[in-house]
């Protein structure tokens, strides 16, 4: 029998527990490198129930902890609460619920901090202590105190009113950058936990591979290979910085980086560029564009394996390692290699349909 789904709703700055309600229809996804999200329908059957989801689900304010059977699986932030009727008169709670880092999207830098020679993962800290030591900020993320041995110049202006989450985003994308989220978990005492991982250069986890087969656990599989973002000659564009009132303004660019090796074995010239309008320090727009480039000179491959729910499978599977095994016309002499999860999206089961999940596969 699939274990079931409930809520545990929380005051989002306490985290002590409002209430427990049970949710149907969950649709939960977790990434590395983009903020999750969970949706769902708690059930209003009565008056009664109706009076405490009143009480608990309150958007913006409500922490929202979701346990699969006695299994921690997911947390996060209701955003959105949509009460629903249908045409028997049954009433439902429609929530959206984005997870932790969502919260680090809606907080803005209003002064401006400055760090010169400081390690990447120490830049992220301050931007999170930022947030959280502002009153009514903390929502108790905690973290460790590793680094990565990548020294940082940053410096952030109030001016540009940035938020925290896109702030830490663009600070992991830079050349030699990392990987950033924020996991939820009980702890060795079942003290619930929001933890902010910093991984250089990506997030791992898992001591030992989990093999998967198609035919077999592997029930189905998309292997999309995407050339609409190729580029093999980049340019970045920086800030606008103008000391002379008198002369015409241009921004900040980097070189134009071309990659020969690719154009000589044969492929066409493809162009592409981004902006970082808020970097003002050519090396740091320089680093931003080798990070760019080198992310786009291969085609996107992120292929997706759906599978049984279960088992070693759940969200705590993200960083994990898995040995994928595929025999078919397209793979007559078997695909087998390790891939990386990047993304767990869970699918509840449906009449005739089982619990699933989608695994995102980082190619490597």
């Amino acid at each position: 029998m699939t274990p079931g789904y409930r809520l545990l709703l929380c005051d989002l700055r306490s985290d002590q527990i409002l209430d427990s309600l049970p949710i149907q229809g969950v649709s939960l996804d977790d990434y590395i490198g983009k903020t999750g999200r969970m949706t769902g329908t708690v059930p209003i059957p009565n008056a009664a129930l109706a009076k405490r989801a009143r009480y608990a689900l309150v958007p913006g304010r409500t922490g929202v902890w979701v346990e699969r059977g006695r299994d921690l699986w997911w947390g996060g932030i209701l955003w959105t609460l949509s009460l629903a009727s249908d045409s028997r008169g049954r009433l439902g709670a429609q929530v959206q619920v984005g997870g932790w880092a969502s919260y680090l999207h809606r907080r803005y830098l209003y002064d401006t901090l400055v760090s010169e020679g400081v390690d990447q993962f120490d830049i992220v800290r301050q931007l999170v202590d930022y947030a959280q030591n502002a009153r009514g900020g903390d929502i108790d993320i905690t973290y460790d105190m590793h680094t990565s041995g990548i020294v940082r110049d940053r410096t952030y202006l109030r001016f540009d009113l940035p938020s925290v989450g896109s702030l830490l985003d663009d600070l992991a994308a830079v050349e030699d950058g990392f990987e950033w989220r924020i996991a939820s978990y009980r702890d060795s005492n079942g003290s619930r936990v929001k933890r902010l991982q910093l991984g250089h250069p990506v997030l791992r986890s898992g001591a030992s591979d989990i093999v998967l087969d198609h035919p077999g656990p592997v029930l189905s599989y998309t292997w999309p290979i995407d050339a609409t973002t190729k580029a093999n000659v980049w340019q970045s564009r920086g800030a606008t910085i103008n000391r002379n009132q008198a002369a015409d303004s241009f921004p900040l660019m980097s070189p134009v980086l071309v990659d020969d090796d690719d154009l000589d074995a044969g492929w066409p010239r493809l162009d592409g560029s981004s902006d970082h309008t808020t970097v003002e320090r050519q090396a740091t727009l320089d680093a931003h564009a080798r990070a760019d480039w080198t992310a786009a000179r291969t085609p996107v491959q992120i292929p997706e394996v759906e599978v049984l729910l279960g088992g070693a499978i759940t969200p705590a599977l993200l960083g994990s390692t898995i040995r994928l095994r595929i025999r078919d016309v397209w793979h007559p002499e078997v695909l087998d290699a390790r891939y990386r999860v990047v993304g767990v999206s869970v699918t509840p089961p449906e009449r005739g349909r089982p619990e699933t999940a989608k695994l995102f596969l980082e190619v490597p």
